[in-house]
């Protein structure tokens, strides 16, 4: 995804032909992520679809992409990259994007051939033609990636199980509150949750026995582990890159070596807005910072300034979240938590640092990121204040 915007935004800033090679081992164009556990994954969304860019742009604008190549050596002060074909490629400036990796569930039978991990197009593909045949899944792990695929396999008609190792619902993120919602809507569905539960062993062939710690038993035709990802650093260790949580990148998305940069899930960079530093592993982080290191290598130097972005389609419910909730020292809830439509904001004294936005008018959507960039100081009573626009919690 990087790669892809990256490309775009060059190509708008006057890019010459033969200026620019993407370098992937997947075997299609860059894509967007997204709809690998939302419209890809039910069906809604084609390959194609979700394509970046078509074959003929980056043809047009003199693109060369090398698809299915894996690069195994580097010489970054040499500036040559090593592909395992035996190619070689020469760079003036590199752009790190190697993305993250599914972590595996740490038990016997995590690789079964029924159990599936979620990242890439390959992996997406792979459950959806698994899922056309099958009556019962069983899905671990509570954040969204779960909760995403959950939802999606249920409106397949699969008796669904989402096993979840916490006591609600995405507690990294959501408040009880909204775990609660959101755990009542997925039983509404048909979903079957079972909270603070982890998995011991998975066994079996064509079924498999989802065995937890418990003692209980639960038998499904497929198994999908959304329990987090890892930055793809290894290429790098010896390289003198400054390797923490990822590959570190100061706010210009620059590393300690010059003219070398990395973005998206692999970045941890200098987040500005919150005086702190950071790794995120969400589609608009990938997308804004394609687009900024093209910005700066075409001459407009400037510090990343972006305010984190996340949105999420589950059921029939789609919701957005900016910010960064933690050190808050207040929530406010503007709506109605017992139905589909409600705002939450998070304030550390006085200032807005997160919100969560579903099916509320479009001056929260327009407010939240807003007011969270500027460190806007609230009034809580008026944010509370249901009968006020928006706007007046100034």
């Amino acid at each position: 995804m990087v790669a892809g915007y990256a490309a775009k935004e060059s190509a708008s800033r006057g890019l010459r032909s033969g200026e620019l090679t993407i370098i992937s081992a997947e075997d299609t164009l860059p894509y967007e992520r997204p709809p690998l556990s939302k419209g890809f994954l039910s069906g809604k969304d084609t390959e194609d679809a979700i394509l970046i860019n078509k074959l003929e742009w980056y043809e047009k604008q003199g693109i060369d992409i090398k698809l299915r190549t894996t690069i195994d050596k580097i010489d970054l002060k040499e500036k040559r990259l090593y592909a395992d074909s035996g190619e070689v490629f020469e760079f003036a400036a590199l752009l790190i994007a190697t993305g993250s990796s599914a972590a595996k569930l740490v038990c016997p039978g995590n690789d079964l051939p029924n159990v599936f991990y979620l990242r890439s197009l390959a992996d997406s593909r792979k459950i959806r033609e698994k899922a056309a045949n099958f009556k019962q899944a069983v899905v671990i792990g509570g954040g969204f990636i779960g909760m995403e695929v959950a939802s999606v396999l249920s409106q397949k008609n699969i008796d669904t199980s989402l096993i979840i190792r916490e006591d609600r619902v995405w507690s990294r993120v959501f408040t009880r509150a909204m775990s609660e919602f959101f755990e009542r809507y997925y039983l509404s569905r048909g979903v079957k949750l079972l909270k603070n539960a982890s998995v011991a062993s998975l066994q079996g062939g064509d079924r498999i026995d989802v065995s937890l710690l418990s003692g209980r038993k639960i038998s499904c035709d497929m198994v999908v582990a959304g329990v987090g990802a890892a930055p793809v650093t290894d290429l790098f260790a010896k390289s003198g890159l400054a390797i923490e949580n990822g590959i570190a990148v100061n706010e210009y998305l620059e590393t300690n070596q010059p003219r070398i940069s990395a973005a998206g899930d692999v970045a941890n960079y200098v987040d500005k807005v919150f005086d702190k530093r950071r790794r995120v592993e969400h589609w608009d982080n990938a997308v804004s910072q394609g687009q900024h290191w093209a910005s700066i290598i075409f001459g407009e130097r400037r510090p990343f300034l972006h305010v984190p972005y996340f949105f999420s389609d589950v059921f029939d419910l789609s919701y957005e979240l900016w910010g960064d909730s933690a050190g808050a020292t207040q929530t406010i809830a503007r709506g109605d938590l017992s139905s589909s439509s409600f705002s939450i904001w998070w304030l550390k004294r006085d200032c807005l640092i997160a919100a969560f936005v579903m099916n509320r008018p479009d001056e929260e959507r327009q407010f939240a990121p807003e007011w969270i960039k500027s460190k806007q100081i609230l009034s809580a009573d008026r944010l509370k204040d249901h009968n006020r626009p928006i706007g007046e919690a100034i």
